[in-house]
């Protein structure tokens, strides 16, 4: 999904008309609902998501336990290392859900830190491909950015129930290797970009 938004990003950007899109959409349309509808786990996350409290014990126990997490951490949280969801309550704390124990150890206030600091990344990387001069490196930072962006915000709306599980790593702070990798690498690239759009811009 994240690789589909991205491609459909980057062709709008690159001056594919919206008419297209749209048609490449409404054509997709038949094949999503096969993809998901059709398939009982994918289907069973969606009712989960639509309605956890139907099955709490069951499909609906992650994301019950992940806004349960997040209420328990209030506005200024119970402080690093004190959250309880992580103690066996809350399902891959380590991975998918870290940021429902991040909210619960340090609030709503370390909440709006954090998504701060990624929107100001996310921004940063836009900003490079902005200033530079290569249609290339344009399309990377673009890439790049909803790439990065959209791991977030889904894993974020996965954790406070506003979409269904994805199995999403949070970016550099969720347990995971090859999504560190992956995002360490595509970093290195960026950072590249942007020294070398430093000594033409100089």
């Amino acid at each position: 999904m994240i690789l589909f938004v991205t491609t459909v990003s980057l062709l709008f950007l690159s001056g594919l008309s919206w008419k297209w899109i749209a048609g490449g959409l409404a054509m997709a349309a038949p094949a999503f609902y096969f993809l998901v509808m059709r398939v009982d786990y994918r289907r069973a996350r969606i009712a989960a998501f639509l309605d956890p409290w139907s099955d709490p014990e069951r499909k609906g126990f992650q994301v019950i336990q992940s806004m349960l997490s997040f209420h328990s951490g209030g506005v200024s949280g119970a402080g690093l290392g004190n959250g309880q969801g992580k103690l066996f309550f809350l399902p891959e704390a380590h991975t998918d859900f870290t940021l429902a124990v991040y909210g619960e150890e340090l609030g709503f206030l370390g909440l709006v830190v954090l998504m701060s600091l990624y929107a100001y990344i996310v921004f940063r990387i836009f900003q490079i491909g902005i200033l530079t001069k290569s249609a290339f490196y344009k399309s990377v930072c673009i890439g790049g950015g909803v790439l990065f962006g959209l791991n977030f915000l889904i894993n974020a709306g996965v954790t406070m129930g506003l979409f269904p599980t994805k199995g999403l790593t949070l970016p550099f702070l969720s347990y995971g290797g090859s999504s560190l990798v992956v995002f360490m690498f595509l970093f290195g690239v960026l950072v590249n970009i942007e020294k070398n759009t430093e000594r033409s811009l100089n």
